[in-house]
């Protein structure tokens, strides 16, 4: 019988993880005890999952606010710090801020608008046309912005994020102003000692800030970049990809990725004989498009994974052959027509990026496509099932 199913993405369920649990061998036994579960096989080019949450988790990867500062302090002394582009998030950034707040004495808090770099907005962007604002040249105080816009509350979580922000920074012990731009520049009127906390664009961010003569510039990814007090770190991505803990600490983004995800493929080889290959992954690089909120909060979707992953899909579009070069043609014949161009296709190898045939498809990454699609498929929520198995993504129609 002809085979009917395609890509499967299955989520796994495992143990609460906890600090100091072996990680890779739980994501094994996962994922045998799954299949064996559900009647299902292994296969190779499978892909396995982990979601980085339990991989730091397992690593004990976390950071206090009082590290954080101390981390802060040592970089900016008793300077005014402008915070410049944070995003706004309880979840992402509030626990970071306090840390932030508590090692300096006054922060000039410069919010791009109207939304954050992922699409969290401040202002509605009709009103801001009304009001006749151009955010690209604009600057607005805080007693401006609530003059033209009041106080408007996030479409999702109805807080106030400018006053939520400020009430943080003060409860923390620290002096703080308030100010509205997109130029990074901006901030040099105020200080010239810079903590950028954007994520996407942070090297331009810095670029900029350095061109135009700041004294200090240090982005999130700079902050935690090594052990404080015995705390946890993040030696590439600072507090980047951190993520609320406690009220005083967060878990950061997990480190030693690349040995984890080898170790795992490892393992499932000598149990399987399969070539699986594997990926730790955070959130998704997709949009919401009621609240326009950009998932992507990482600075990566996926900070490590086997060599198998590595690369972009090299696809051509069905309905472009059925319309066109195969328009003539039905039934039985138009299938061996188009499986003949796939293999065809397949054997040559040859990149179709800019061909006709192509268009339409996705040439992103292959770790950001399925790195979304196990985001999709764990949520953030309580599902409980921190690894996802992917199955039949490497397959075609030929297949």
């Amino acid at each position: 019988m002809e085979r009917m199913v395609g890509t499967v993405s299955r989520g796994v369920r495992a143990p609460i993880i906890r600090q100091g649990d072996d990680l890779a061998q739980i994501v094994v036994d996962s994922v045998l005890a799954a299949a064996e579960g559900e009647g299902f096989s292994l296969h190779d080019r499978d892909v396995v999952a982990v979601t980085e949450a339990v991989v730091a988790r397992a690593q004990g990867n976390y950071a206090t606010v009082e590290q954080i500062a101390k981390d802060v302090k040592g970089k900016f002394g008793d300077d005014t710090v402008g915070v410049i582009f944070p995003i706004l998030s309880r979840n992402r950034f509030a626990i970071c801020l306090r840390g932030i707040a508590m090692g300096c004495k006054k922060i000039v808090l410069m919010l791009s608008y109207p939304s954050d770099e992922v699409g969290n907005h401040l202002i509605d962007l009709d009103k801001m046309d009304e009001k006749n604002v151009n955010p690209w040249s604009d600057v607005l105080t805080e007693e401006q912005y609530r003059e033209l816009f009041g106080y408007e509350k996030h479409v999702f979580t109805g807080v106030d994020y400018v006053a939520y922000y400020k009430q943080l920074i003060q409860d923390a012990g620290a002096e703080v102003e308030i100010i509205f731009a997109n130029d990074p520049r901006t901030i040099l009127n105020y200080t010239a000692s810079v903590l950028h906390c954007d994520i996407h664009t942070r090297q331009r961010t810095k670029r900029l800030l350095k061109a135009k003569g700041a004294k200090k510039v240090y982005g999130l990814d700079e902050i935690m970049t090594e052990s404080i007090d015995g705390g946890g770190y993040n030696d590439r991505y600072g507090l980047l990809g951190s993520n609320k803990a406690t009220e005083n600490s967060v878990k950061l983004f997990p480190i030693h990725c690349q040995e984890m995800v080898d170790r795992i493929q490892s393992m499932l080889k000598e149990k399987t004989g399969k070539q699986i290959e594997v990926m730790i992954y955070g959130d998704g690089a997709f949009k919401d498009p009621v609240g326009k909120i950009w998932e992507l909060a990482d600075p990566v979707v996926s900070p490590a994974y086997t060599a198998g992953l590595e690369g972009t899909p090299n696809e051509v579009k069905l309905k472009y052959l059925a319309d066109n070069d195969f328009a003539s043609l039905s039934g039985d014949q138009l299938k061996e027509a188009i499986k003949g161009y796939i293999k065809d296709k397949d054997e040559k190898a040859a990149s179709l990026v800019g061909t006709m045939v192509a268009q339409g498809t996705t040439p992103r990454r292959l770790t950001d496509l399925i790195g979304s699609l196990a985001d999709l498929t764990s949520g953030s929520g309580d599902k409980g099932t921190p690894i996802i198995l992917v199955q039949g993504y490497f397959d075609n129609y030929t297949k």
